[in-house]
């Protein structure tokens, strides 16, 4: 039987039933399951958006796509609101969309973590994501991280070669910048500091689809820069709905808004004007498109992927792309000859055509250093090939310009031909790809996807496959065999493909045709390139499209470093990705030839700046249709300045090269002399790309960049510049010749006139002919140049030259950065020269920072070029700075060698002949005449009538502050006797009587003085003025100067000489010719009570004078006063504080330094001002000045400590942490702290006890609230700890019962009185002694108090020998019969009295003494000099009888009581102990410390203490710190916790508060800041044994120990301004955090290698500013390499952790080397090092082998240590085995090392081998290599 045929209404019954069945089964999963795909519906109700009232801008377009109705809209789950507008979306999202979450944590405070749900709502496209992840991390202080991605199924993401190699190291808590809202889910980015929002996605719901991702953000500006590639005609972007696709295109730049050759959705975004800026990178590689409305706001679009955004936060713009760069990888420094000019054509026609090309553009003179050949070099277009007929000679190309200096650059394009070579031969390039199956395939994984490009039927390269890289590798290492040439263009790499697809189309599927495609270029995703579906190794070309480019760049690095190996090479490529920049650089693409592709060129630019490819620019002329001569002239002269400046132009157009205008056209002479200057600037422009590649900072820079404050600059864009300093103005408009430019505020120099510009801050018409464009030189800029040739190859043999231009300032910085130009990583390798340039008042230094390269051209500085100088000089003079034994040399330059140009205010020197490679100082002195006049009426209120009463000059001036009243010329002294002798000189000096005295009442003018000048060594002299007739007071401070003057003229370091009229000396350094004192100027005064001289400085960095509170360490020379007189004044601005110290020392500009003591004592001021110069003025006394000549500004201390006195060695126990606080009320409270200090762990060596241990304040009486502290006292000290307590001078005298230190002090007459023609009753003061049997109420106001219960006090004269037995006496019987103590705290020595002058106020004699004709600028000083101190005429006698008055030695009175303490400290105690005083003066340091003072509870007193330190270190006083946490007001957490870890580092390191203060002691807080007090204690113990080496140091040769920067690196003037940072030693730096809420601090790294001391890692930079990152609980502080530290385990106190080995650290130098040494005494006893008690010890590290050499060695057994932890820093990274340490016997002990090498440490314990440290070792370590 046959079988049954159904027939045809059967099959359409059963099929019509079969697709009904599906349907219903449809239907039914549903109902069950909602909606199709991954999703299901959560609730069954009817949706009901929730519609916000926003304003229209802020509406979030709900339908992107098109046909939006309101039907539509609705299913959407939308707002429908219809306008009368288009640009505003009708349809727009409610506020019930998007996600929820569902729970958030934080893992530690840099990360936050949140899970998402999707609320219920309506579908866009379909297939929406249920749940999700999202990831917040800080990365960084400046870069945000946050990731939203699917929970449960892994999407694509990029996989970028630099962004994954980034570790992140954030110190700043999430928190501070990023919240998310809850439901609906959204995120708001703040500015950590101000809180400002800048990144607000709350606007607008999440969608998260499977292939529709959308974000919209809320900005808070319209000033938004960046996405790409396109064209935008404008650099800032339309905020006004403008939607910009982003997906790599083979497309034309024409103007529109389509997607172009790279995928760049990044933007920056301005603030507002405090330049304040931020970066949003979204790291997406799908078709996406972004909108910009009005809100302003951003969205973003895009079909794949995760949202993986980066938050980049910055002060300026600048610092953005610095970020952004330091997160994609910065770019390259491409190589010198690539700076060039270039030309190419797409073809020639033959080989022929372009060596014609060639030689008619070498004939005209054309800077041309690149000759191109595009696909038309080919054979058939295929790459890998040469056409044998049309360029049968391209082999021997490269050389053809090679011997003229040229280079050649040939293309290649990705796609890879299939068919047959000529002749039908076999395409091996074609067939080696087949074998290693480097193609991309078909959707099956396989097959070979085919397109057709030039060459016809193509297949495409897979480069995301190691094995397409292998291939293209080995190909193109192939081809250069063949073809010789320099570097390499590639092109067609969007992917391009001249087929949609492939030559089969693409499949109907949701890759090729997804739910919804962004508005690019046809709104087909495969238009022009490959199907969507089509496979790669890194996933789907839909994912990977737009890395096609940016992986053919990694490929081709790999062929590059291949065939060019160490040469540096270049690329070029079209299409790029974030991070090509690296590798590549871009052209903007095939532009035409027209008037709007010239100006859409410089937007062009600017944007690639942003995105990291600095070497960027357009086909100039045009690369479509024939360019118009005058077209072609202005892109000419406006490529001249394009970092890749290329005249390229398309098949079939007129040539464009220049000559092809005419050897004589307007356009061949623009041309040359703009590439002329191009290349004359090129060492500038090389250092910019430098400077790009090390730091990130663009190159191309938009003006707005540099002008942020300025709102005008937020637009232009038809004007840019060359990093900061060149402004480059165009013509890009047809028959114009006059430009509107903007002129940003600042100087600027037009660059061919040199004339400078009249206008700023404004737009001007500038006029520029056919032949001109503009350019200007920013003021303010050192521009390194070349003399330019037709190649680099030929102007890298030229001589370089210098332009300054001046900015207001009369200052200019600059930098060069010079290497061989075309060798890789010369970096890295060190193999390249670095300088940096500043000119300051008149110096220009070039200063080289690193030399590593010697260019084989012996290369010279010839010419510089000064811009902006206001007269001729007197004189140029150069210095040649050499370090070592040569010493540096000066020379004046000829007048020949000069040349001004008075009309343009320009300076011209030629024939330098400066080495490249070495360091120099070229000053040219000027004088200003308004900064030459010395101030005749320093006091208040001068007007012309008091000025022309003195005989002075008045003249006003616009310039502020300079004096009106002034000095004529030949004011002063006239020389009118001389005697020279070989050790010094003697001058008898007479006033010049043409002008009238000064005559200030009650203090005439002597008219005849006489001057000795002394030469006490070669190093030292004095010059002393004094009256001959009468005595004058002279200073008793006795200091030490050689026995024998320096008679050898040779030997000494100086040479005198001396003006006539007016009298002066001038004081020369015979080195360098440099002027460091020249006092022959106008004003010198010499009256009974009035002396004021006057000097020029040899520059404006001056150093010193005290004691006041300076807000910097170098002085500010624009007319500040200081006065100076001793004063109980908490420390203020400009107010006179506790010592008294006249000396300064001054850095020349040749980097010498000197110093100057004037040996006075009387109240005085100094005035600087910026001639430089410097007054003094004292009332009374005589001159008597000291010089010292240095020539560093170490020795310089260590010659004026030489001088005064070396400082005193402190007690060891007296550098441990020390407590103490005005206001304990009772002995428990000082035991109840004893007790948690302990407790904590918190090492602590010193308790005090202030004024309240005292009865009723009594110097030496016990008050009962304190009854039990003398045996508190005794546990204390049998535990280790030290007390020390505080005394006073003044003595009660109204006690009614008997006091023995008043009654036993008036018998000895100890006591100040009035002179006995007076009276013979004692001065009488009141001070903190309260009146016996009386109850002081604290309510009532201060003066009532002391009027009411104060005693009557004396004040001991401690000149007299009387009244330092009388101080001993009562010093020993407090110690015998009250209580026992190791040192002594005197304060209120100034002296201090709370009355003014004495009781009642009445000063007894003359009243000038008290009010005298000037006075200084004092606190207070319209109360007179006995304000708050005693009176004037008050009398004291000097140990050797002579009587003196107050007057004369109120500073000295803390210097004079200073001593006698010290002796009897150490005499009743019998150990060294220590003194801390308040006042002192020039010697002091001998026997005391000093604190600053009673300070301010602040944030400023932190960075101000530093300043105090190092200027007491200037002053020879080295134990010093200020009040931790600050004495008065309350201290604030934050800042104390700061300061605990900053005063770790002050030598003296002591906790101190005022009464009525709450506690601020470490364990007052919590246990996180008793913590971290102890872990930076605990690193102060452990470096003691290097401290206290510090201070023996400055005890024996006047070392600083608190040192400056500049103390070490002189050389480096960077370090001349520094005062935020400071150095223990040579090798210690401490970096602090002295500002609230910082947690990164910007600190400078001097040129040396550093380690971080808690990681001991190299830290790798050097010479400049970096952020170090400082938490809370953290100060930075780095080790320098070539220096050996000697440490110890800290204990709870010294007593303890003296017992503990030895340990070192060796911080290895660049060469392997370190060095240091080693003090140790017994830490107390008297005169250790006198007496030689004590042991020294050397070592030296060198070639893996650590030395120790005793140099001397008398130590007692007891306080012997033995050899603990060696460290040592910069190991080097081949594992290290073994350590052999050899003692003194020669016994060798076999070590097992510990080597880190990721940190490279390496820890050598020789603890268990019991070596004694006193005795000499030797320690080596070796690999087992």
């Amino acid at each position: 039987m046959g079988k049954r045929r159904f027939s045809g209404l059967e099959v359409a019954l059963m099929v019509l039933f079969t697709l009904m069945s599906v349907a219903a089964l449809t239907f039914i999963v549903l109902f069950v399951t909602g909606e199709p795909g991954v999703i299901k519906d959560e609730t069954t109700d009817p949706f009901v958006p929730q519609c916000p009232r926003i304003p229209l801008a802020e509406r979030v377009d709900c339908f992107p796509d098109a046909g939006a109705s309101k039907l539509k809209c609705e299913q959407r789950g939308c707002c429908w609101g219809p306008l009368d507008e288009r640009n505003v979306p009708w349809c727009f999202f409610p506020t019930n969309h998007g996600y929820t979450v569902e729970s958030v944590e934080q893992p530690n405070p840099y990360v936050m973590k949140a899970q998402l749900k999707r609320m219920a709502s309506p579908s866009l496209f379909g297939a929406d994501i249920q749940d999700l992840s999202f990831h917040a991390e800080m990365q960084t202080n400046n870069r945000l991280r946050f990731k939203i991605y699917d929970a449960h199924r892994q999407r694509f993401e990029v996989p970028h070669e630099h962004i994954s190699s980034l570790n992140s190291d954030p110190s700043s808590p999430i928190s501070n910048t990023l919240e998310i809202t809850q439901k609906p889910f959204g995120l708001t980015v703040h500015r950590g500091g101000n809180k400002k929002v800048l990144f607000d996605t709350t606007m607008a719901p999440l969608v998260f689809e499977d292939q529709y991702l959308q974000l919209s953000a809320k900005l808070p500006s319209h000033n938004i820069y960046g996405l790409g590639e396109h064209v935008h005609r404008h650099y800032r972007h339309d905020t006004n709905w403008r939607t910009w696709p982003i997906f790599t295109r083979d497309a034309f730049p024409n103007g529109g808004t389509h997607n172009l050759y790279g995928h760049y959705p990044f933007f920056l975004c301005l603030e507002d004007e405090s330049g304040k800026s931020f970066g949003v990178f979204l790291m997406n590689s799908n078709a996406m498109e972004v909108t910009l409305q009005p809100a302003p706001a951003v969205t973003y679009r895009t079909i794949g992927g995760v949202l993986d955004f980066y938050i980049l936060f910055g002060d300026t713009p600048e610092q953005v792309v610095q970020e952004f760069l330091e997160l994609i990888g910065r770019p390259v420094i491409p190589p010198y000859w690539s700076l060039g000019f270039q030309l190419s054509r797409w073809d020639y026609g033959s080989l022929s055509e372009v060596k014609k090309t060639v030689e008619r553009n070498r004939a005209v003179g054309l800077p041309y250093d690149i000759q191109y050949t595009d696909i038309d070099y080919m054979e058939d277009k295929k790459d890998f090939t040469y056409d044998k007929v049309k360029f049968s000679e391209l082999p021997q190309f490269a050389d053809y310009l090679h011997e003229k200096g040229q280079r050649y650059i040939l293309i290649l394009d990705p796609a890879i031909a299939t068919s047959k070579r000529v002749g039908n031969n076999t395409y091996d390039s074609y067939d080696r790809g087949n074998e290693k199956n480097a193609w991309v395939t078909e959707a099956d994984g396989k097959t070979p996807l085919l397109g057709e490009v030039w060459p016809g039927e193509t297949v495409f390269p897979d480069y995301t496959s190691q094995n397409c890289i292998d291939w293209w590798v080995d190909e193109y290492e192939r081809f250069s065999r063949e073809i010789k040439h320099d570097a390499l263009w590639i092109d067609m790499n969007e992917v391009a493909n001249f087929k949609k697809g492939s030559t089969k189309g693409c499949a109907d599927n949701n890759l090729n045709y997804p739910p919804y495609t962004p508005k690019i270029l046809d709104e087909v995703m495969y238009s022009k390139t490959l199907c969507m579906d089509a496979k790669q190794a890194w996933g789907n070309h839909y994912d990977v499209h737009s890395l096609y480019g940016y992986s053919m760049v990694l490929a081709t690095e790999k062929a590059l470093q291949r065939v060019f190996g160490g040469n540096r090479t270049l690329m070029l490529t079209r299409s790029s990705f974030p991070g090509v920049g690296k590798y590549s650089g871009h052209w903007l693409g095939d532009n035409a030839a027209n008037w709007n592709d010239i100006k859409w060129a410089i937007p062009g630019m600017l944007e690639f700046g942003l995105f990291g490819i600095p070497y960027i620019g357009a086909d100039i002329c045009g690369f479509f249709d024939n360019s118009s001569e005058e077209l072609c002239r202005r892109w000419m002269q406006v490529g001249a300045f394009y970092p890749f400046s290329r005249n390229h132009n398309a098949q079939g157009y007129k040539p464009q090269d220049p000559a092809a205008y005419g050897a004589d056209s307007t356009l061949v002479e623009s041309s040359k002399h703009y590439l002329r200057i191009r290349y004359t600037l090129l060492p500038y422009l090389y250092t910019l790309f430098y400077k790009a590649h090390t730091t990130g900072e663009t190159v191309v820079r938009p003006v707005m960049n540099e002008f942020y404050s300025d709102s005008a600059t937020w637009t232009v864009d038809r004007q840019f510049l060359w990093g900061k300093h060149l402004l480059i103005t165009p013509v890009l408009d047809p028959g114009v010749d006059r430009v509107r430019a903007y002129v940003p505020d600042a100087v600027w120099y037009d660059y061919e006139t040199m004339l400078r510009l009249g206008n700023r801050k404004t737009y001007v018409d500038m006029f520029l002919p056919a032949d001109k464009l503009g350019l200007h030189i920013r003021g303010g800029a050192v521009l390194p140049t070349q003399r330019p040739d037709v190649t680099t190859t030929y102007s890298r043999r030229n001589p370089m030259g210098l332009i300054v231009a001046l900015d207001d300032n009369n200052q200019a910085a600059g930098e060069l950065f010079w290497d061989d130009g075309d060798s890789r990583d010369t970096v890295k390798s060190g193999n390249h020269i670095h300088y940096t340039f500043s000119a300051v008042y008149g110096v220009l230094t070039m200063q080289v920072t690193h030399a590593g390269y010697k260019d084989p051209n012996n290369l010279k500085f010839e010419n510089i070029i000064v811009l902006g100088v206001p007269s001729p000089p007197m004189s140029v003079s150069v210095t040649h700075v050499r370090n070592g034994a040569q010493g540096n040399s000066t020379t004046v330059l000829p007048n020949t060698n000069i040349q001004y140009d008075g009309a343009k205010e320009v300076l011209f020197l030629s024939g330098l002949s400066l080495t490249l490679g070495e360091t120099y100082l070229v000053q040219w002195e000027l004088v200003k005449e308004e900064y030459q006049r010395f101030d005749c009426y320093p006091e208040e209120h001068a007007d012309e009538a008091k000025c022309k009463a003195r005989g002075c000059i008045w003249e006003p001036s616009n310039i502020e502050r300079v004096p009106w009243c002034f000095y004529p010329k030949d004011y002063g002294y006239t020389v009118t006797g001389k005697q020279e002798t070989n050790s010094g000189m003697r001058i008898d000096i007479t006033r010049n009587k043409k002008h009238r005295s000064i005559g200030r009442p009650g203090s005439p003018d002597i008219d005849t003085l006489r001057v000795e000048v002394r030469y006490h060594s070669g190093d030292m002299l004095q010059f002393k003025i004094w009256d001959p007739a009468t005595y004058r007071y002279e200073v008793p401070v006795p200091l030490t100067v050689p026995a024998v003057p320096e008679t050898d003229e040779n030997k000494r370091l100086y040479k005198v000489l001396i003006e006539n009229n007016p009298f002066g000396i001038k004081v020369i350094r015979k080195s360098t010719g440099t002027k460091i004192w020249d006092s022959s100027v106008p004003g010198f005064t010499f009256s009974d009570m009035f002396i004021q001289v006057s000097t020029l400085l040899s520059s404006e960095f001056v150093y010193g004078f005290g004691e006041t509170e300076h807000p910097t360490y170098k002085h500010n020379l624009n007319y500040h006063t200081w006065g100076m007189f001793s004063k109980d004044q908490p420390p203020g601005y400009k107010m006179n504080c506790y010592g008294v110290h006249p000396f300064y020392m001054g850095l020349e500009t040749t980097t010498d330094a000197h110093g100057v003591l004037l040996l006075n004592s009387n109240a005085m001021d100094v005035t600087f001002q910026p001639t430089p110069a410097l007054t003094y003025r004292t009332l009374g006394g005589i001159l008597d000045f000291y010089m010292v000549l240095g020539p560093t500004p170490e020795m310089v201390v260590q010659e004026y400590t030489a001088l005064i006195g070396r400082p005193v060695l402190p007690a060891y126990w007296s550098l441990g942490f020390q407590l103490c606080r005005y206001g304990y009320a009772n002995d428990t409270e000082i035991e109840d702290l004893y007790r948690d200090m302990k407790a904590a762990g918190i090492p602590y060596d010193v308790q005090y006890a202030d004024i309240d241990y005292m009865e009723r304040q009594l110097d030496f009486v016990l008050d009962s609230q304190f009854k039990n502290l003398p045996a508190l006292v005794d546990r204390m000290r049998g535990e280790g700890m030290r007390f020390i307590f505080i005394l006073d001078p003044a003595i009660s005298g109204n006690e009614t019962v008997y006091y023995p230190a008043f009654e036993r002090g008036k018998a000895a007459d100890v006591f100040i009185k009035w002179p006995e023609n007076i009276s013979n009753e004692i001065v009488w003061g009141k001070v903190w002694p309260d009146f016996p049997n009386i109850t002081v109420d604290e309510s009532l106001d201060w003066d009532t108090q002391v009027e009411l219960y104060r005693s009557y006090t004396a004040f001991p004269d401690f000149f007299r020998n009387t009244t330092a037995m009388w101080w001993h006496r009562e010093i020993q019987d407090f110690y015998t019969d009250t209580m026992k103590f190791d040192g002594l705290w005197i304060d209120m020595n100034e002296p201090a009295s709370f009355v003014h002058g004495t009781v009642g106020g009445k000063c007894l004699g003359n009243p000038l003494l008290e009010n005298p004709p000037y006075m200084p600028p004092l606190e207070s000083k319209h109360l007179g000099l006995n304000h708050k101190t005693l009176c004037m005429n008050s009398e004291q006698i000097l140990s050797d009888g002579k009587k003196v008055r107050h007057y004369d030695v109120h500073n000295l009175y803390g210097w004079s009581h200073t001593k006698p303490t010290y002796d009897a400290l150490l005499n009743v105690t019998g150990k060294r102990g220590i003194v801390v005083t308040r006042s002192t003066y020039p010697s002091s340091g001998k026997w005391a410390g000093h604190w600053l003072g009673d300070n301010n509870a602040s944030w400023d007193q932190l960075y101000k203490s530093i300043i105090g330190m190092m200027e007491f270190s200037l002053f020879g006083i080295p134990y010093t710190g200020a009040d931790i946490c600050g004495f008065f007001n309350k201290a604030e957490y934050e800042m104390c916790l700061r300061w605990m870890q900053l005063g770790a580092f002050y030598p003296y390191s002591r906790n101190h508060n005022g009464k009525g203060n709450p506690r601020q002691d470490p364990v007052a807080w919590n246990a996180a800041f008793a913590e971290a007090s102890r872990d930076v204690l605990n690193i102060r113990y452990t470096l003691l044994p290097y401290l206290y080496t510090l201070m023996f140091e400055a005890h024996t040769k006047g070392s600083t120990v608190v040192r400056p920067l500049l103390h070490e690196f002189v050389n480096d003037k960077t370090t001349w301004d520094i005062y935020r940072q400071f150095l223990w030693g040579p090798a210690l730096l401490i970096t602090p955090a002295l500002d609230k809420g910082v947690r990164t601090v910007n600190g400078y790294v001097p040129n040396a290698r550093w380690y971080d001391f808690h990681t001991a890692r190299d830290v790798g930079v050097r010479g400049q500013m970096v952020n170090m990152p400082t938490p809370i609980d953290h100060i930075n502080l780095h080790i320098r390499g070539g220096y050996v530290i000697p440490w110890q385990k800290p204990e709870n106190n010294t007593y303890y952790s003296r017992m503990n080995p030895l340990g070192l650290i060796v911080a290895l130098s660049d060469s392997g080397t370190a060095q240091g040494s080693f003090f140790w005494d017994d830490g107390e006893g008297i005169n250790t090092v006198e007496r030689g008690k004590y042991l020294w010890t050397s070592f030296a590290a060198q070639s893996n082998t650590l030395t120790s050499q005793v140099v001397h060695n008398e130590l007692a057994p007891a306080d012997r240590l033995t050899l603990g932890v060696v460290k040592v820093w910069g190991a080097g990274s081949v594992r290290i085995t073994t350590a052999i340490l050899t003692d003194e016997s020669g016994t060798a002990h076999t070590l097992t090392p510990q080597h880190n090498l990721n940190t490279q440490e390496l820890i050598i314990d020789a603890t268990a081998k019991s070596v004694r440290a006193d005795q000499r070792f030797t320690l080596t370590w070796r690999t087992s290599i």
